[in-house]
């Protein structure tokens, strides 16, 4: 416990210059614009960003992306209370019955409730992250190549059991995200894989280019053809401070989200959108008048926004301390490491404790300053919603052409760029999930390194991820976790999954 303190005061020590907090605070900032305007969602503004921390210090441009995504979760309410439109996926539980409690004169104490419950969350989140992330990192410190390539195995597995859609569509997915990835020099003996002669592809396929095609460009389409016409239930929020009734009725769904929303942001597959939807799910289960729920209960709206939040700080902690990432936008982080030339993994805090700990004692500052933004300044995201997407959509499409081309000044990037926009959009289109083959293009150079690594180092080939036990194991998770998701996909839809 008193390493983490010393650490957490590490941290401290990083995140109080003038420079790191005002980076914080412009993420906040960025993040609860982005989460109140619909149609741009934190990835795509992560993707666009990117860049933009090329120029920034490992410490600033990581505090800036981060506090973008969980900022985004903040402003995701706003949005879903006031229009009934999620400004982000995990925000669309909240339409349920915060726009219920809007069309009843009640929207100030829904936005109350989902500014503090985020708050209150986000903190504990942050809270058990410092003990819980420098324990699970000094046990996978262990960890050899044959562990590591089993744990990426386990992650990639949990991604797939953890999706809504097909689980077919997800393989496929994670396999074009493989293949995608395997383009360029191979990274042990230098021949071309997929390059078919071309000197732009020997390079590999640019992550930014591919992201922001999938979650820019792929968004531009989805919403210009959609173009939802709503109506903004207040011009002026009053009354913002639930009462004592509210609390009453709040205060252990809030703390009931905070810790299953952790939970499943731990989880390869899971994150803010899962824990949304399972706070829900569980409260109106356990709920005395679960009719009330779709009808303005603010339990509704209390557990899924503290869930989505806490989800924040719990999907930090493997791609921080075991170098997995558990969705599409911590997979975008672990790139922004890689591109700054740092590798995420068990030794990461050991070897750049000022990276770890400036980025947890951030999460505890950019909570109170998204408290500040999201409860007085709630009338300013109001004006914002004013906004027409037709004059929009313009701006952000500068924004994917100026940041994707600045990263390496290539106009190739540009034409990939657009091509996985359009591929995304079409994809979409047939409902499959984006999310398995960003994880697997993220990941998929370092489980080919883990697995080379292991037939390197071993007499017998592939049979030293049997002999050693922690590789046995998480092998043998994955294999039981394959069993299972077939088994209940079968079941359920009555054939192939």
């Amino acid at each position: 416990m008193m390493e983490a303190l010393n650490g957490l005061l590490t941290g401290f020590g990083v995140i109080l210059t003038p420079a790191n907090l005002y980076l914080c605070f412009l993420g906040s900032l960025i993040g609860t614009l982005v989460g109140v305007l619909p149609g741009v969602g934190p990835l795509a503004a992560l993707a666009l960003l990117l860049p933009v921390t090329f120029t920034l210090s490992p410490v600033g441009g990581l505090v800036m992306l981060s506090s973008i995504f969980y900022g985004a979760m903040y402003g995701g309410s706003t949005t879903s209370i006031l229009l009934n439109i999620p400004g982000e996926a995990a925000s669309v539980v909240t339409c349920f019955d915060g726009h219920q409690m809007a069309r009843q004169g009640r929207a100030g104490p829904a936005l109350g409730i989902a500014a503090i419950g985020s708050f209150i969350a986000g903190t504990l989140g942050v809270v058990i992250m410092t003990f819980f992330a420098p324990a699970i990192a000094a046990v996978a410190i262990r960890f050899g190549p044959p562990e590591n390539f089993a744990l990426m195995v386990l992650g990639l597995v949990c991604t797939l059991f953890m999706i809504s859609g097909s689980t077919i569509k997800g393989v496929l997915m994670m396999a074009l995200g493989f293949l995608t990835a395997a383009v360029g020099l191979d990274v042990v003996n230098g021949h071309e894989r997929y390059t078919f002669g071309s000197v732009n592809l020997s390079g590999g396929i640019e992550l930014l280019a591919v992201v922001i095609g999938l979650f820019g460009i792929a968004e531009i389409l989805s919403n210009v053809e959609t173009m939802a016409k709503s109506t903004l239930l207040a011009d002026r929020i009053r009354g913002l401070w639930p009462s004592l009734a509210d609390w009453r009725a709040s205060w252990r769904p809030i703390l009931r989200g905070s810790g299953l929303g952790f939970i499943l942001g731990l989880v390869p597959g899971g994150g803010p959108v899962t824990a949304a939807f399972m706070s829900y799910a569980l409260e109106k289960r356990i709920a005395a008048e679960p009719d009330r729920f779709g009808k303005g209960a603010i339990e509704g709206v209390a557990g899924p926004e503290s869930a989505n939040n806490s989800a924040v700080a719990g999907s930090l902690i493997p791609v921080l301390s075991l170098g997995i990432p558990s969705n599409p936008v911590t997979a975008l982080l672990l790139g922004a490491l890689i591109i700054q030339g740092i590798q995420p993994g068990p030794l990461f805090i050991a070897q750049r404790p000022d990276l770890f700990w400036g980025i947890v004692a951030s999460m505890y500052i950019g909570n109170v300053f998204l408290l500040i933004l999201n409860l007085p300044l709630v009338g300013l995201w109001v004006q914002f919603l004013r906004i027409p997407y037709r004059v929009m959509f313009p701006v952000v499409l500068l924004l994917c052409v100026v940041g994707t081309y600045s990263a390496n000044k290539n106009v190739f990037d540009l034409w990939v760029m657009l091509g996985f926009g359009v591929g995304g959009y079409v994809l979409r289109k047939l409902e499959y999930d984006l999310a398995p083959f960003v994880i697997a293009f993220v990941l998929a150079p370092l489980l080919e390194q883990s697995l080379r690594q292991s037939l390197v180092m071993s007499p017998d080939g592939v049979m030293i991820l049997a002999k050693r036990p922690v590789a046995a194991l998480l092998l043998a998770a994955s294999v039981v976790l394959t069993f299972l998701m077939f088994r209940r996909r079968t079941k359920n839809e009555g054939g192939l999954p």
